[in-house]
């Protein structure tokens, strides 16, 4: 029989609560656990405006607010294969140290987009969009 234990997933976009890709955490009955930061080393790209990608760096990066799931394991797949082309599931480092799997962008997928690092945070970044319309 397979570890049914839940994944501890960090999602810093569209997957958060209350926004357009949310569904496909409440789908495979993943629940919300907390909001946290990653320690500070990742940089934000806007992708079209659509989505984010959170890129891992050497140096330049900030903490980024991200929220904690947990996800049954049978479920990860269907929530990655859902994700925009680009995002990947990868290992993140939170502010406490500890690492969790989490939404990360290809780094090719920034290339020529914006960067919105400035921000720390996808709901920042698009509530400050919408203020400048």
């Amino acid at each position: 029989m397979a570890d049914a234990t839940p994944i501890l997933l960090a999602v810093n976009g569209t997957l958060m609560r209350g926004l357009g890709l949310n569904r496909n955490l409440l789908d495979v009955d993943a629940t919300f656990v907390r909001g946290t930061t990653t320690e500070p080393a990742y940089r934000l790209w806007s992708i079209k405006d659509k989505h984010p990608a959170m890129v891992r760096v050497r140096s330049g990066g900030v903490a980024v607010w991200v929220e904690i799931w947990t996800v049954p394991p049978e479920g990860l797949a269907s929530i990655l294969l859902k994700e925009p082309p680009g995002l990947t599931i990868g290992k993140v480092k939170l502010a406490d140290g500890t690492e969790v799997l989490g939404v990360l962008g290809e780094p090719i997928l920034c290339e020529g987009e914006r960067e919105i690092t400035e921000y720390r945070s996808w709901r920042s970044y698009i509530a400050r969009a919408r203020e400048s319309v």
